[in-house]
């Protein structure tokens, strides 16, 4: 699961192309590598635990970090990923499921979602989605966007009899630059008065996964697919993704329109009710 985890983490900040084809020409790091490495002469205080870990700001640029003194025998930067980021990503990572889960990632997930769990009560599921988002955002590179997205991945496909895992990963929302956009520009955040830059406020109380979790929570999922739970905010970003992406219906992508001109289509469905706001204003 930490390899599949520190992957996920390692597509963020740039095409899934280019990411992928970088890690195929310089590799991958693994549970393995991280766990036979304090063992590779002295390393960094900093890698003692997680609770120490916070603070390392390693660059791989500048090759700089927040201990330079221990900085040759750190293994850290040893592993060529793409951005130092990245590197303090999967030791963060990997401190997390060692000291927090235990080294039971599944254990962990199963604990956070009982003890969180109030069968009946109206905020059942935001209770469960926050326990295990808020301790994961702790982790080095592991923003909203990104545990949204790996944990949602995870919890939807496992075992069908695990409920706590279904509801919860339904609920959880990956809100990208192109969903952000498309609220944006249908005028759906100016009507709510919720304007806002892309970036940690579409998670904020009144951001955009809120507004898609409203709105998910008026529709009935069922009538897509029999099988799938009745709320499904998960279901439904993807869908606004997949309108707007290249690789999907790519309708609503500044790839597709002249960003910074209103979009002048008369053929979208919802032509009628977008305002059809520009992302940037013209020159």
């Amino acid at each position: 699961m930490f390899n599949w985890l520190v992957e996920v983490a390692s597509y963020q900040g740039i095409s899934d192309a280019i990411a992928w084809t970088y890690m195929e020409e310089h590799g991958r790091v693994r549970w393995g590598d991280l766990q036979a490495a304090p063992t590779r002469g002295p390393a960094c205080p900093k890698l003692a635990s997680f609770a120490a870990f916070s603070g390392c700001r390693y660059r791989k640029a500048s090759r700089t970090c927040a201990h330079p003194e221990d900085f040759l025998g750190c293994p850290l930067p040893t592993h060529p990923l793409r951005k130092g980021s990245l590197n303090q990503a999967a030791y963060a990572l990997y401190l997390f499921l060692r000291d927090e889960c235990r080294g039971d990632l599944v254990a962990w997930i199963d604990a956070q979602l009982a003890a969180a769990d109030q069968p009946g009560a109206h905020n059942r599921v935001r209770r469960m989605r926050e326990a295990l988002l808020r301790p994961l955002a702790r982790v080095h590179g592991l923003g909203p966007k990104v545990a949204s997205m790996a944990l949602s991945d995870l919890l939807l496909g496992t075992d069908p009899k695990r409920e706590r895992w279904l509801t919860t990963g339904a609920s959880l929302i990956v809100v990208d630059t192109l969903v952000h956009n498309w609220l944006h520009r249908t005028g759906i955040l100016q009507r709510l008065d919720a304007e806002h830059a892309y970036g940690p406020a579409c998670f904020r109380p009144g951001g955009c996964a809120e507004i898609i979790e409203t709105v998910a929570n008026r529709i009935d999922a069922r009538q897509f697919n029999a099988s799938f739970p009745a709320a499904f905010p998960r279901y439904l970003q993807k869908a606004i993704w997949v309108f707007c992406a290249e690789s999907g219906m790519g309708i609503c992508n500044g790839n597709q329109i002249d960003d910074s001109q209103p979009c002048g289509s008369q053929n979208c469905r919802l032509s009628p009710d977008c305002r059809r706001i520009a992302l940037r204003p013209a020159n």
